[in-house]
């Protein structure tokens, strides 16, 4: 059905356009994960108000040989009222095969490139067409245009849909210790079932498990730290990825920092087992109680 390999740990370049950096300093950042492993790069066609697919764009462009060593994915059908978009008079989402592939020939020209390895739907649609969509999929495919598809934050039944109509990838969600749904609402176990991988959005609860300071964060904290005096050393970033990248859908995170060491913390996850106990006792902290 595909042949796409995304890398263990996914470089997100959401917040590009905050970094402040000039085209060698993107260039840097790119080359940087690369050689750490981090080969696909996640955008959408939203970040940074529509900005940020150029600002990566414009470092490819300086090195365009880049583009055969790395995998691209995208996302669309957010629809954002912003002075770049004066069109969109309200916030909407707009799965309609028109607004599709206008997103899709946007995205080609920003970044630079004549192809998308993987597109992805950004937000349940309530208007969704499953077979208009699976019809723009079928010619944006054959066309070369994009490779792969899948969602981002459907439910399990959602996604069912319109996988229905259209073979998917993945359904990129958010899952962290400080955010379990996935684990209790089925869309793991739909993704296992039809042995596909999630990608994971906020797989470090945005920050919260290093500064948060409610109860749970914490907790997770807490236990992150006993572990790390056991475990010879391993950062609370690693630590916590080895906890998503021990479920059996194997899951891939996105990480979103311009920080290389944080990608070489990322893929030291990928080199560590967390133990069944110890697994649930980040749990445990992340839920606030025991098993049942």
């Amino acid at each position: 059905m595909n042949d796409l390999k995304l890398s263990p740990i996914v470089a997100g370049a959401w917040r590009l356009s905050e970094w402040q950096l000039d085209v060698p300093q993107r260039l840097a950042w790119i080359e940087g994960c690369i050689a750490r492993g981090l080969t696909s790069f996640d955008h959408a066609d939203i970040y940074g108000g529509y900005e940020v697919e150029a600002l990566f764009g414009e470092a490819l462009a300086a090195a365009p040989g880049l583009r055969e060593r790395m995998q691209l994915v995208s996302k669309c059908g957010i629809k954002l009222s912003t002075p770049n978009r004066p069109s969109h008079a309200i916030k909407s989402y707009d799965s309609s095969a028109a607004h599709v592939r206008a997103s899709v020939e946007a995205s080609l020209k920003a970044l630079h490139t004549d192809r998308l390895d993987l597109l992805l739907i950004h937000r349940p649609d309530l208007l969704l067409n499953a077979d208009e969509l699976a019809r723009c999929f079928e010619q944006l495919r054959s066309e070369g245009k994009v490779l792969n598809f899948g969602v981002s934050n459907f439910t399990a039944s959602q996604f069912a849909l319109l996988n229905s109509r259209f073979p998917l990838l993945t359904n990129q969600l958010e899952c962290s210790p400080l955010h379990l749904d996935p684990l209790d609402d089925g869309s793991f176990d739909q993704l296992q079932q039809l042995r596909l991988r999630p990608m994971i959005w906020s797989p470090l609860a945005g920050g919260r498990l290093f500064t948060g300071t409610d109860e749970r964060s914490l907790a997770v904290r807490a236990v992150l730290a006993d572990m790390r005096e056991r475990l010879g050393g391993a950062s609370a970033t690693t630590l916590a990825l080895a906890w998503l990248l021990r479920l059996p859908c194997q899951p891939i995170p996105v990480i979103g920092s311009h920080r290389l060491e944080a990608a070489d913390e990322a893929m030291a996850a990928t080199k560590l087992e967390l133990s069944a106990e110890d697994w649930y006792r980040i749990w445990m902290a992340g839920a606030g109680r025991e098993v049942a």
